[in-house]
Order: structure tokens, then sequence, then C-alpha cells
């Protein structure tokens, strides 16, 4: 199957209208957010998304997103895989306004279009991966490098007790 490379930008709500459906691949070339938070990524991000109408008329469009990534291991410093699987559901609105997004269903992500009534496809997709990276990258302890017996925990001591620098003032209450 060829991969089809996918559009930066488009009208959800005409896309909707249609019930468009997208299976293609964006480069992470043109991702260097995501680029600079993991050790190595693949070339491509595949992508499938559907977009359509649910009962109350609303345009939403929702999919899954794959890329393979590499993280540094914060214990062991050790480079290991860590696949991204992401899927999202989001609906388009004009202007993030509170009033709108919460009239939303609960299922929904709010996206904002622009003055085009498009939506950033690119950087909404980075965004979305960059959030599902773990806030901290470990190995599973059974394949981590370092073991709990070879990490080491200091004891904190106790901080010598200064004199309070108002006892002077202490003492003048006395007389």
């Amino acid at each position: 199957m060829q991969k089809v490379k996918l559009p930066r930008q488009l009208d959800p709500i005409k896309s909707a209208t249609k019930r468009s459906e997208y299976k293609g691949v964006m480069l992470t070339a043109d991702m260097p957010r995501l680029v600079g938070t993991v050790a190595s990524i693949d070339d491509e991000v595949e992508i499938e998304m559907k977009f359509l109408k649910d009962e109350q008329g609303l345009s939403y469009f929702e999919g899954k997103i794959h890329c393979g990534t590499s993280l540094i291991c914060q214990r062991c410093n050790g480079v290991f895989t860590h696949p991204l699987d992401v899927s999202f559901c989001f609906s388009p609105v004009q202007g993030l306004d509170d009033e709108k997004t919460d009239e939303l269903p609960d299922i929904y992500d709010p996206v904002e279009v622009n003055d085009h009534g498009e939506v950033n496809l690119l950087q909404l997709f980075e965004d979305e991966m960059i959030l599902s990276l773990p806030i901290v990258a470990l190995h599973a302890e059974e394949d981590c490098g370092t073991k709990a017996k070879d990490m080491s925990f200091g004891k904190i001591e106790p901080v010598d007790e200064r004199p309070n620098p108002f006892a002077v003032l202490k003492e003048l209450k006395r007389d």
C-alpha cells in the first residue's frame, strides 16, 4: 500500500460533511518540538482519521496516531524503545470561548479553527504526541541496567541550630 502524505491544514466541517477518511503519514522532520523531546524517532508518523457528524449535527473527527520513538531512561541513562499510540476525538470550534466548549459533549476535545475554518493538523498531532510521552521516561525495572540494590539513598543530617537573632529582644522585654 502506498503511503500518502496528509495535508498540513484542512477544513474539518467540510470534511465531515463529505464523511472523509484519511490514512497516511506526516513527516517527523516537520515536528521540531517532538523531535527535540525524544532520543530518536521514526521518519514518518502513521495517521488514520475519520471526519463525521453526530446525532446533534456536530462535526467531529477521530482517529489514531502511531509512531516509534526511543527515549532515554532517567534511571540508567540507557536508550529504550517506546511506541506512541494516540487516540483522539476533536470537534472544531470558532474561538475557544468557555460557553462554546462547555456545550460540547465530554467525548470531544475542542480544537480551534482559524479565520478560514481550517485546523492545523501538523501542530495538533505534534501536540498530542508530546502530551502522550511519559512524564519521566523509565525502563521497566526488570529491563533497566540499574537495579534497586545498585542505587544508594543518602540520609539528610539535621542542620545545626543557630542562635535566634531575636533573642536579644526577648531579654529587653523582661526589663
